[in-house]
């Protein structure tokens, strides 16, 4: 039951603002498109106000009966005015789902879930504010790219429960835990696929800088290979596909950070200062370039979808490699055989190494966490070596030179910081 005059006022009051945003919302997108809606502005507000009424009742009676009738004459309302618009030509039902959202959620105001109505609301306008740019993504959306990702979707959900989360097997076996080893699979594959998503929702021919950025999280190893080939035929746009590389390797700063923040806060705290200062080096080089050439042509670049189970099967059987030779390396050759084995993997793969340090410092008796920070910061080492040797092996000489800048910085800021504060 209420407690207050005040707070009845305060949930009544935040239900017909939530009505308010989502009406004005539909309202705005009807002018735009030159369309007819049911509702706007004002009745999104007061369907807002009968769900919360109607659930002031149901409290008030103790009988659910009050809030259903509310709903089932609203959605009789609803229905009729979806066959009447129909009829005029008009198939589309988003606003009469948003209209019982909004219901919905005056409801969820009454019973004080005020922060989780809130949270509805905003989300519920942003995805229909963002019907263009969905409808963009679903165009681009290939069939095989639906198909990796149910599968994976299917192989996640089915498989990852089952997987025992336990080690087997005496040192060093004892860092292989099966669930933990797919997890991580997921965990790289979400922020991957996050980047794709963006670079379908996105017109990334925009500019080439918006490519780097967008493919660095999807993969700064395959930026780097597709702009240096190009570099080949089109030694003139050197410049601009340097700028892209740069922008890519700024991201894979960023990938290992996120990836460390969401494993170990104790690693975080001693690589986060090293790695942003390389990532902020890097940009900052890269800002050099936009200025330089700020008419950067058109360009894109092919990736495959993060979720494909081929890929995301390799990595986790690399990424469980990498663990049982980190923690037969520690235990058998001490922290020199652990830079050693961190700056070879780092060669292939940054994530890998990077998850494994985390996971194996992430416990009393593992990798103390200085340890695992040089090791990260070598694997991060190693990685731009290769990318560099890839841009030197298949990029023309203009792009070398270009490029040089970036590696310095990468390399020198690193390992200047991580010398200084870890």
């Amino acid at each position: 039951m209420l407690t207050s005059q005040a707070d009845l006022f305060y949930r009544f009051a935040i239900a017909i603002v939530i009505g308010i945003l989502i009406g004005l919302e539909r309202e705005n997108a009807a002018k735009d498109q030159g369309s007819t809606i049911f509702a706007g502005i004002r009745t999104f507000a007061l369907l807002a106000l009968a769900g919360c009424i109607g659930a002031l009742l149901t409290d008030v009676l103790a009988s659910p009966w009050p809030l259903v009738a509310v709903i089932l004459a609203v959605g009789g309302v609803v229905v009729a005015a979806y066959f009447v618009l129909t009829r005029k030509g008009d198939f589309g039902s988003t606003s009469e789902v948003a209209a019982l959202i909004a219901l919905l959620l005056g409801a969820l105001c009454y019973f004080e879930y005020l922060a989780l109505a809130a949270a509805l609301a905003v989300l519920t306008t942003v995805l229909l504010s963002l019907k263009p740019a969905m409808h963009n993504f679903a165009r681009h959306v290939s069939r095989d790219d639906v198909y990796a990702t149910l599968k994976f979707a299917v192989i996640t959900a089915i498989v990852l429960p089952i997987l025992p989360n336990r080690t087997f097997g005496p040192p060093p076996f004892d860092a292989l835990n099966p669930y933990r080893i797919w997890l991580m699979v997921v965990f790289i594959s979400g922020i991957s696929f996050t980047g794709y998503v963006l670079m379908k929702l996105v017109n990334v021919r925009n500019g080439i800088g918006l490519t780097g950025f967008l493919g660095g999280l999807v993969s700064s190893t395959a930026v780097t290979l597709s702009f240096s080939q190009r570099s080949r035929g089109q030694p003139a746009l050197a410049e601009s596909f340097a700028l892209a590389i740069t922008i890519a390797w700024a991201m894979m700063f960023l990938r290992v950070l996120i990836a460390v923040a969401a494993l170990n806060l104790a690693l975080l705290a001693s690589l986060w200062l090293p790695l942003v200062a390389a990532g902020a080096a890097l940009l900052a080089y890269a800002a050099f370039l936009y200025v330089r050439h700020a008419d950067n042509p058109a360009e894109s670049v092919t990736l495959a979808n993060p979720f494909e189970l081929g890929p995301a099967l390799a990595f986790g059987v690399l990424y469980a490699a990498i663990l049982l030779i980190s923690r037969a390396a520690q235990l058998y050759l001490g922290d020199t055989g652990l830079y050693l084995s961190s700056a070879i993997a780092g060669l292939a793969d940054v994530n890998a190494i990077t998850l494994s340090m985390a996971e194996l410092s992430d416990h009393d008796t593992g990798i103390a966490i200085s340890t695992a920070a040089y090791a990260v910061i070598l694997a991060v080492l190693s990685n731009t070596l290769s990318k560099t040797i890839l841009v030197f092996a298949t990029g023309s000489p203009a792009l070398r030179v270009a490029l040089l800048p970036s590696v310095l910085l990468g390399l020198v800021v690193t390992a200047g910081v991580t010398l200084l504060v870890v």
